[in-house]
């Protein structure tokens, strides 16, 4: 498939208005070279678009719409024609940016056009390709000890049949035996233990795992998720506020883990005796949604074993965190370890859902783990072309470069504006930083979006940065000059946005 346009880099007095060198800019033939706005945004045919469709249904959380046909690599075009250098990413779930060449490709290619034309029932009636399919995609990047994955169509869906998973092995490891009983079969059909047990999954206070019923027992990063839902009595832990930079503040962080993890043993012990045992403990390498709280390797490995001590699955969110954001293809490789999870989830980069798992976590019977389609083929053959470019371009290692530039840069800018930003942290392009406050916070955003910049809001306070793997030093240096802009625009005496 032919691309209509083609931009080419013409040289840009960007000049460089904060502390730092405009770094070379080296883009595709298909890629603007910088945003361009023609309205505020939503412009007219947003909003025109917005009423529309509010006829039909909800429309309270839409930003505008969009113009995908002419989006192009790290740039989003809205329905308005203005370009917009996108560091949210749909949520991070963008890897190589918008209609990359690779993936036009693989689309237009007549050995795939099974894939894309006849979604399968994969539990029951898979294509004869789907196995070395698999292994090409996803079990090449296989977490460390795991050789069997279960896909899946997104986030929720993965982490909640992972959790029916842990809760299957959890029993049949309390019974000794896969057969259950007569009692069993039929208490369950009626919700009453001991066919439904009462077990319990534990989770972290501004932990984000889905907004199905179960994952949203295990949410805890918003009231409007959550809000006139009836949810589980499951232990909540509290995740660990630390204070960054993280290398400056070693004894007092390590202190505030420790505390964290003695309460989840605490809790564990006390969800046993109330009847109800932890059948899994489930954590994000860092919590997104909840504010991208970090938390060292040190404090997830010492989780793993409390999790083996007491008899619990360890399971691993990488929805958000997986895909290569963080200079690692898992940002639990950082902790170095071998043995990382029980269990892996992971969406959003991934372009499908699913969670590898290890081999005792296998169902023991099949439709124990099963819906229509689980999972998409034509997904995992973009993945496929997704891992090839990722590969053949060392982005993982772009990642890391742009990565220390945007948080370098974010590190000058709060000093610069002490008064609005502070916290500045990540890994890779992973990064965030915090406002005084979440008016402040959702100003910043509209007012950056208005200069050609997308960004995203989580936690009480904090900005999130998560552009596509394609996102180079010279996108991290055009964006750090528009964000100083508006920085400079506030009007610190009176604390009002402009």
């Amino acid at each position: 498939m032919a691309f209509s346009i083609r931009i080419f880099w013409k040289p840009m007095d960007l000049g460089c208005r904060y502390v730092s060198k405009t770094a070379t800019k080296t883009v595709s033939d298909f890629e603007y070279d910088a945003p361009c706005m023609k309205t505020p945004v939503p412009g007219p045919r947003s909003k025109e678009l917005t009423k529309q469709l509010g006829e039909i249904q909800n429309v309270a959380a839409i930003n505008f719409f969009c113009n995908y046909e002419e989006s192009r690599g790290n740039y989003l075009v809205d329905a308005d024609g203005n370009r917009m250098l996108d560091l949210y990413t749909q949520i991070s779930s963008i890897p190589l940016g918008y209609n990359h060449p690779a993936l036009m490709k693989a689309l237009t290619n007549p050995n795939n056009l099974s894939a894309f034309v006849n979604r399968p029932a994969l539990g029951i009636l898979p294509p004869e390709n789907f196995p070395d399919n698999l292994t090409e995609s996803l079990l090449s990047i296989a977490p460390a000890g795991m050789s069997r994955v279960q896909t899946m169509a997104c986030g929720s869906c993965s982490n909640e049949n992972a959790f029916k998973a842990m809760f299957i092995w959890y029993r049949n490891k309390e019974r000794g035996t896969n057969s259950p009983s007569p009692e069993e079969t039929s208490s369950c059909m009626i919700n009453q233990s001991p066919g439904c047990p009462d077990l319990s999954i534990l989770s972290f206070m501004g932990a984000f795992h889905g907004r199905t019923m179960g994952c949203l027992a295990t949410t805890h990063s918003k009231v409007i998720h959550k809000l006139d839902i009836p949810s589980f009595d499951w232990p909540i832990a509290p995740f660990p506020k630390l204070k960054y930079p993280l290398e400056e503040f070693v004894r007092e962080n390590a202190q505030e883990e420790a505390r964290c993890l003695e309460e989840v043993e605490d809790l564990i012990v006390k969800w046993r005796q109330k009847g109800k045992p932890v059948a899994g403990i489930i954590t994000e390498p860092i919590q997104a949604e909840g504010g991208d709280n970090h938390a060292s390797s040190d404090f997830f490995i010492k989780l793993h074993n409390i999790a083996r001590k007491h008899g619990c699955a360890f399971h691993v969110d990488e929805v958000q965190t997986g895909g290569g954001a963080t200079g690692k293809w898992w940002a639990h490789e950082h902790w170095g370890t071998n043995d990382p999870a029980d269990i892996v989830s992971f969406s959003k980069k991934m372009l499908s859902g699913g969670y590898y798992h290890k081999a005792e976590l296998q169902p023991d019977k099949g439709y124990r783990i099963f819906n229509t389609w689980m999972g998409d083929p034509s997904k995992n053959l973009f993945l496929s072309e997704v891992l090839n470019v990722i590969r053949r371009e060392n982005l993982l290692e772009e990642v890391t470069r742009s990565g220390k530039t945007l948080l370098q840069g974010l590190y000058e800018l709060q000093s610069q504006y002490p008064h609005l930003l502070s916290q500045a942290r990540g890994q890779g392009t992973f990064c965030a930083i915090d406002a005084p406050d979440d008016v402040t916070r959702d100003k910043l955003l509209l007012k950056i979006r208005d200069k050609g910049v997308l960004l995203g809001g989580c936690g009480e306070k904090s900005i999130r940065f998560r552009p596509a793997l394609v996102f180079k030093e010279y996108h991290a240096h055009q964006f750090l000059n528009i964000f100083n802009d508006v920085l400079a625009k506030y009007k610190s005496s009176s604390g009002r946005l402009w």
